[in-house]
């Protein structure tokens, strides 16, 4: 045990506690973070891929009332009949469209027999204050578009009005209730190519899963490599400390002990660092 007790100096100590969090954080922060990261976009590509291959359904069935919800049918493509709600609409800043700052237009759709949806009808592209945008198209209609999750809120960004017009910062259904007044459906819905009262086309997320699998699988090698090369140093250290003593020991044998007056030289940083971990061949 005492060839082990450098191991409780301060430098070691603060080496082994610097090792095992980083390994925890690889385990338990980093590594899921990734892979989490991965289940989503996978998740989300399997929903688009599906929804390009599926045939539209009726609104009501999925989203019956107007408290009902369906995360597990994003993307998939809706139609319904009903109108449009134009004094409720909404205007969602800070957006990019095309590479382009714009503005997305949502306006409340009641269906008939069913719940009301916010409807995204499209993007208009940003200029100096809200461009003109057509409104939608009076009376009844019947529109298809994508199931989409709500957003959540932004922080620090409150809803407000402008020349009478209401802007939020982000698709938040709760909030948009609340500053319409208009109760809606847990989801919404985002108009697809050719549908009355739509405006520039949303385009969808191309089908590419990334690299965060991959980021995952790296910081849980990471988390395992990182004891490793300690536990090397630590050897290293052990096997360096021996030959020393071994060596002390063989000089003092053969001379009949040390001679105070000849010291041994001092090793310089370089020549214990290469002793210790290997020279250069």
């Amino acid at each position: 045990m005492r060839r082990l007790g450098f191991l409780l100096r301060p430098q070691w100590l603060a080496l082994f506690l610097l090792v095992i969090a980083f390994a925890y954080l690889c385990f338990t922060v980093l590594a899921p973070w990734q892979l989490g990261k991965n289940t989503r976009t996978s998740r989300e590509n399997n929903q688009i891929a599906t929804s390009l291959n599926t045939a539209p359904v009726a609104l009501t069935s999925v989203l019956p009332r107007q408290d009902s919800s369906a995360p597990d049918s994003q993307w998939r493509r809706l139609t319904a009949t009903g109108h449009y709600l134009p004094k409720a609409e909404v205007l969602v800043r800070l957006r990019t469209n095309d590479g382009d700052p714009s503005y997305e237009v949502l306006t409340p759709f009641a269906v008939d027999g069913g719940p009301t949806v916010l409807v995204n009808r499209g993007y208009i592209k940003a200029g100096e204050g809200v461009p003109p945008f057509a409104a939608p198209p009076p009376g009844t209609v019947t529109i298809t578009g994508r199931l989409r999750d709500a957003e959540p809120l932004m922080s620090g960004k409150e809803p407000f009005k402008q020349n009478g017009i209401q802007q939020v910062y982000s698709i938040n259904l709760t909030q948009i209730s609340q500053v319409t007044g208009v109760p809606l459906t847990a989801e919404y819905l985002q108009l697809v190519d050719g549908q009355p009262g739509g405006l520039g086309v949303i385009a969808i997320p191309h089908l590419d899963a990334g690299p965060f699998l991959s980021y995952g699988i790296q910081w849980i090698a990471f988390g395992i490599v990182a004891p490793i090369g300690l536990g090397y140093f630590v050897v290293a250290e052990v096997r360096q400390r021996r030959l020393e003593k071994a060596q002390s020991d063989s000089r003092a044998d053969t001379s009949g002990g040390p001679d105070p007056d000849e010291p041994p030289a001092p090793l310089t940083a370089e020549e214990k660092i290469a002793d210790r971990y290997g020279r250069r061949r």
